[in-house]
């Protein structure tokens, strides 16, 4: 049925002529365009041509100026009138009808397996003309069943008829809702959706403008949309950086079409197409921006998308939230959830009014409170927005202008979190823990926890048996355990229980958290000269335990993240309580000398870079070391003899071998804390260098503690001055301790 040229068939070439039944009349050809009339009219010479050629043959002889002539017979017109030749047009009409009839007959035949690759493309090639012609010829095309045909062509092993069935559907469907039913019927659009994601270039150009097509019918849009993967790809496509421009513009008002159907709008924001669900949002009915809004409560969104949702979208949901119904409130609270658990997010909500509605949902009482389980959402975004970091004692929440710090917001706050579960308890010490993280807003929370008297209630939360309730209290109460230590000491001598719970979380071997380094910031922050809560921390044996964690995390055989240092710090400020109560206490210097305390501390000395490990250690020593002098065996001095008692002035003053120069006695480091047999000179020396001012004196006065022989105090300051720190300060009172 076609010519085939060097083994290849190109439909494109292919004239469709040897289908036709009846052959072409002359009077059936337009003279200028040697093509059949559509629309046959006669001029004044009584030639027929077709009206859009005629026409311009007039109007450019009009505007050159050129005398009008018939452009066959080349007589002169006297008029321009166009008169319609209805008799002739009806015999195309008939003679077209009866040609088309039978080369679609013949195309069927050639829409076979049977049929080479040449006629099949030959008679799409028909079909797509005709197609191409009239809203007519497509129904017939429909009604002589040769739609699904066409679609079985698909599935094709031949790339050239795959692609050219795809145009011909194209053509089929354009402007025609029952022609586009019936190409979307069974698997076909899945098909087509495969071209997308598979197929070469062509075909995903083909496929995709066809579905294009199919997607000006809104019930075919939710169909496309159905299929599994297919906004995903469409997505992708229209966002492509590889393919070519035709392929991105024709996905892109694909998934324009897809967006009449909701469903399509829901699978776009899941994909990362969210600007259709912002639109519902921003512009739909009540209805839609009720579902748009608790849909984006359940998508998990990108941090990036959350900056984009919340300066798109924001300023509606905080208004929803201000003035919604309980549903539409609730359907907010989810999305405003979702989109400020990102700083940068978060910020832009405070900035669209969101703390004042947050808070009078979390406050209101009585009927037109929310549900707890809404409260526990309200609570949630509050600890997000303050995690952001803003400024709160600067943003009012009311015309009195109150603020988050404001002493009555914290009552609330405070007696939210002792009357209600443990989900919004946790969420609203995750609030307190945050305002007191800020160094400009942290006086404001102590002051309104001391006035309230809910220390104590606070302090029960340590024994709370959900971790993330129990983890927010440490942290809250590290936070503010620097300017409330005693508070918290009278606290915990009330109940031991507390204290221990600290103890335990402090223990945890698995690894080091943020709650043990809270834990262990809290208990060192206690008032160290309280030797209740010392004694009490003996009985729990914390400090064997807290001495064995400080070794170990100094060999490296406990290692962790950015909690270690903290870690670290506490314990070493913990075990230097013992120092603080050697006085008058036999058992505690016991334990100091079990513990052998001088060598620790010494070796933390070494631990540069952590300047609260050196200057707890230089303190710890310079403790001890004022020990020594009651700790130390003293000898009795030897007797000189008769003639060195009568000439005093031949005897000689030597130390015997054994003796400490220092102390005059037997000393060790270990029993009675001396600092020289400990070696711990050099190292105190060595904290000089320290460009942290507050390890320097620490040093100094620890050195001078011992009350040193003057010789011995000498060699020290030789020591110093060959280190250069005389010239550098220009006095030596630390150094001796004036």
């Amino acid at each position: 049925m076609a010519e085939v040229q060097d083994g290849h068939c190109d439909s494109t070439s292919q004239s469709t002529d040897s289908l036709r039944v009846e052959p072409i009349y002359e009077s059936f050809l337009c003279p200028l365009t040697k093509q059949v009339m559509r629309d046959p009219v006669t001029i004044d010479s009584g030639v027929t041509f077709e009206r859009e050629a005629i026409m311009k043959w007039l109007n450019e002889c009009l505007s050159s100026g050129k005398r009008l002539v018939c452009p066959v017979s080349k007589k002169e017109l006297s008029s321009t009138d166009l008169n319609p030749s209805i008799a002739l047009r009806n015999t195309i009409d008939e003679w077209m009808n009866r040609n088309e009839a039978a080369k679609l007959d013949v195309a069927r035949k050639s829409l076979t397996s049977d049929s080479t690759e040449c006629d099949i493309l030959q008679a799409l090639q028909y079909i797509d003309e005709i197609c191409q012609r009239s809203r007519s010829s497509r129904q017939v095309v429909r009604r002589d069943g040769l739609i699904s045909m066409i679609a079985e062509l698909l599935k094709n092993s031949s790339t050239k008829v795959r692609q050219k069935a795809l145009e011909t559907l194209r053509s089929i469907a354009k402007d025609d809702d029952d022609n586009k039913v019936e190409i979307a019927a069974g698997d076909n659009i899945r098909t087509m959706v495969k071209f997308l994601n598979h197929g070469q270039t062509q075909e995903k150009e083909k496929a995709v403008s066809l579905l294009y097509e199919l997607s000006e019918n809104k019930s075919l849009s939710e169909r496309i949309g159905s299929v599994p993967g297919a906004i995903l790809i469409l997505v992708g496509l229209s966002s492509s950086k590889v393919e070519n421009l035709l392929i991105v513009d024709r996905a892109e008002k694909t998934l324009e079409n897809l967006e009449s159907c909701e469903k399509n709008v829901r699978q776009m924001a899941e994909n990362g197409r969210l600007q259709p669900l912002l639109r519902l949002l921003l512009e739909g009915s009540p209805d839609m921006q009720l579902s748009m809004a608790a849909y984006l409560g359940e998508l998990v969104l990108s941090n990036d998308v959350k900056v984009l949702v919340a300066q798109t979208a924001g300023s509606t949901l905080v208004n929803i939230l201000k003035k919604g119904n309980r549903e539409a409130r609730e359907a907010a609270l989810k999305a405003l959830n979702q989109i400020s658990s990102y700083d940068a997010s978060a910020k832009i909500l405070i900035e669209a009014g969101i703390l004042p509605p947050l808070i009078t949902d979390l406050f209101t009482v009585g009927s037109n409170q929310l549900p707890m389980r809404l409260k526990e959402v309200s609570a949630n975004i509050l600890a997000n927005v303050v995690a952001s970091g803003v400024r709160f004692e600067s943003i009012p929440l009311d015309h009195n202008r109150q603020t988050l710090v404001s002493e009555d917001i914290v009552h609330n706050l405070l007696h939210l979190i002792s009357n209600t579960g443990p989900a919004i308890e946790c969420k609203l010490l995750q609030v307190l823990v945050g305002l007191t993280d800020s160094s400009t807003s942290v006086q404001n929370i102590v002051d309104a926890i001391k006035s309230s008297g809910a220390i104590v209630s606070l302090i029960q939360f340590v024994e709370a048996p959900q971790r993330e309730v129990r983890m927010n209290s440490i942290k809250l109460l590290n936070n503010i355990s620097p300017y409330m230590g005693q508070e918290l000491a009278d606290a915990f001598r009330g109940n031991y229980s507390q204290l221990s719970s600290l103890v335990r979380v402090i223990a945890d071997n698995n690894g080091v958290s943020e709650e043990q380094a809270a834990a262990a910031g809290l208990v060192a922050d206690l008032p160290m000269r309280d030797s209740v809560l010392t004694r009490r921390l003996l009985e729990d044996g914390a400090f064997a335990m807290i001495i064995s964690k400080v070794m170990r995390i100094r060999q490296g055989e406990i290692r962790g993240g950015r909690f270690v240092n903290p870690f670290l710090e506490g314990l070493v400020r913990i075990v230097s309580r013992i120092t603080f109560v050697l006085d008058d206490n036999p058992d505690i210097i016991d334990v100091a000398r079990e513990c052998n305390l001088t060598a620790l501390f010494t070796d933390l000395l070494q631990m540069n870079g952590l300047d609260t490990v050196q200057i707890f250690s230089a303190t710890a020593l310079e403790k001890l070391s004022h020990q020594s002098k009651h700790l130390t065996k003293v000898l009795p001095a030897p007797n000189p003899g008769l003639c060195f008692s009568i000439f005093p002035c031949l005897s000689q003053k030597t130390v015997a071998t054994g003796i400490c120069r220092v102390h005059c006695g037997i000393c060790s480091a270990r029993e009675s804390f001396c600092l020289l047999e400990g070696k711990a000179v050099e190292k105190l020396v060595a904290c000089l260098d320290n460009n942290n001012e507050k390890v320097k004196p620490s040093g100094m006065v620890t050195i001078g503690q011992d009350k040193l022989p003057s010789e011995l105090l000498s060699m020290w300051i030789s020591c110093l001055i060959s280190l250069g720190y005389f010239r550098r300060w220009g006095h030596n009172d630390h150094v001796t301790g004036k």
